[in-house]
């Protein structure tokens, strides 16, 4: 996906690379695009990854076993109605030593439907549509718990924070389904940042929650614009680190300068070092601070 400014973060403890090539056995069109090890973070030494499948970009790391994935973040990918034996390869490969959340089979809404989490705690919605697909893959966030009802509400403060927005089509839950409500969101559409994301209420009782296990970081061009997003979205003081923050529904966040790229594309290993050790001490990330330790000045 081109110029893709919003990418999802995976948090592994040391299974990053077993993750990205096992996602290379499943989806047709997947690739790693470049690994980087960060030294000495508070996790020892950890590994950096860049993928893509179906051209939507992911990142992972390894980073010890302080945060476990959940399905409160899922990713829906979108298939055609004659890709209905290509859904069924990918949700077997994906359920095997996994679980299944909504069994793969034909829903009302659509003609081949399943919700997996994968072996790796990655949660994935598997979807045959009648609809043009723009972009193969749409992360998912479910509001639950203390956030239930609160999905449309979140759809406004997204689109209002972010630019290149949209809302897109959205159902609510009939009678019949309780605990959810009529005024809860079944599913919902909107775009940011010209991408579409998909959100959900769910009124039942979890034992999770949103958390840093998937994150969203967004790329920045300058200051001026880091700065605005992290005005905007950081509600939890506590959170901010290494430029990490929470919104008010929970949902994690990165926010990070393109010139941050940059410097871990191109630095030596040395530089690596020097701009890994400034980061690590900031909580909003500054581009001139890490500049200068780039430069070693």
């Amino acid at each position: 996906m081109k110029n893709q400014k919003i990418v999802p973060h995976l948090w592994f403890d040391t299974e990053a690379q077993q993750a990205a090539n096992f996602y290379t056995t499943v989806f047709p069109e997947t690739e790693i695009l470049k690994k980087v090890t960060l030294k000495n973070t508070p996790s020892g030494d950890a590994q950096q990854l860049i993928f893509n499948i179906f051209d939507f970009r992911f990142m992972s790391i390894d980073a010890g076993p302080y945060f476990v994935k959940n399905p409160s973040i899922s990713f829906t990918v979108l298939f055609k109605e004659s890709e209905v034996e290509l859904v069924e390869d990918i949700y077997h490969k994906l359920i095997e030593n996994g679980k299944a959340i909504m069994p793969l089979n034909q829903y009302d809404f659509s003609k081949r439907y399943g919700w997996v989490q994968d072996q790796y705690d990655v949660s994935w919605q598997l979807l045959v549509t009648e609809e043009p697909i723009e972009h193969r893959i749409e992360p998912t966030l479910m509001f639950m718990n203390n956030n239930v009802g609160r999905a449309e509400e979140a759809i406004k403060f997204y689109t209002d924070t972010f630019k290149n927005s949209e809302k897109g089509g959205k159902f609510y839950y009939p009678k019949g389904l309780e605990p959810n409500e009529t005024s809860h969101l079944a599913h919902a559409r909107f775009k940011i940042e010209n991408q579409w994301f998909t959100c959900m209420d769910s009124a039942y009782d979890y034992d999770y929650q949103f958390n840093e296990g998937i994150s969203l970081l967004v790329t920045t061009e300058d200051q001026a614009e880091l700065d605005a997003y992290w005005e905007k979205l950081s509600a939890v003081p506590e959170a901010e680190q290494c430029g990490w923050l929470k919104d008010k529904f929970g949902v994690s966040w990165q926010i990070a300068p393109k010139q941050l790229n940059e410097m871990m594309a191109k630095g030596s290993p040395e530089q690596i070092k020097r701009v890994t050790e400034t980061f690590l001490k900031m909580k909003k990330f500054d581009i001139a601070t890490l500049e200068k330790a780039y430069h070693g000045e």
